[in-house]
């Protein structure tokens, strides 16, 4: 009510964004308002073209500008191995890794009551047609280690055991770099279970 309409629908808009308050919004607003307009517009294109030029990957459910996607239509990549990740950020950080070079597929979101979110509004039906392919031997699930992710990793564990097909959990426990007495007791009970031994 104190900016003129133009910068109040813009604070607005930044303020809808996950994580952004309202000083944060207004602090954006007005960085965008000292921008070259060509970098506004550019900026802008950038917005409209990621809701209009994105889709899902008929295969994975990963977000692409091409279907299949880059990863799908990779001959290279070893198909008997999916990898389950709940949103493609968490593809893009298993990539970075530059470790695992089977396919992925993309829940996008996780099994949550307490959201209202049930197996039905993920992309399960997806990755069930895809465990009828011979070539799936290993399923890896790679959901995140919260309550979601754990409850969305035991139900896709036993979905898939009429399959016949193995299916791992990757490893939680202690972070790189990380020292035991600020870990908290699920964090150390979780890394006794995936110890391993030393060659």
């Amino acid at each position: 009510m104190f900016y003129p309409e133009p910068i109040a629908k813009l604070i607005d808009s930044f303020s809808r964004l996950p994580g952004i308050g309202p000083k944060t919004a207004a602090r954006l607003a007005f960085y965008v308002l000292r921008m070259k307009e060509e970098d506004v517009i550019d900026f802008a294109k950038a917005l409209v073209n990621v809701k209009r030029n994105l889709t899902y990957c008929s295969i994975c459910c990963n977000i692409t500008d091409t279907d299949p996607c880059r990863i799908c239509s990779d001959k290279a990549r070893d198909a008997s191995v999916i990898c389950v990740v709940q949103e493609p950020k968490d593809l893009v950080a298993m990539e970075r890794t530059r470790e695992f070079h089977g396919q992925y597929h993309v829940l996008n979101g996780a099994i949550s009551p307490m959201d209202g979110l049930g197996p039905d509004d993920i992309r399960i039906a997806e990755l069930v047609r895809r465990l009828g392919d011979e070539r799936v031997q290993e399923l890896i699930l790679a959901t995140n280690p919260n309550i979601e992710g754990e409850a969305t990793a035991m139900y896709l564990s036993r979905l898939v055991k009429p399959f016949g097909i193995k299916v791992t959990r990757i490893a939680h426990g202690l972070p790189v770099g990380g020292d035991l007495e600020y870990a908290d007791e699920v964090t150390i009970s979780k890394a006794l279970e995936g110890r391993r031994e030393l060659y």
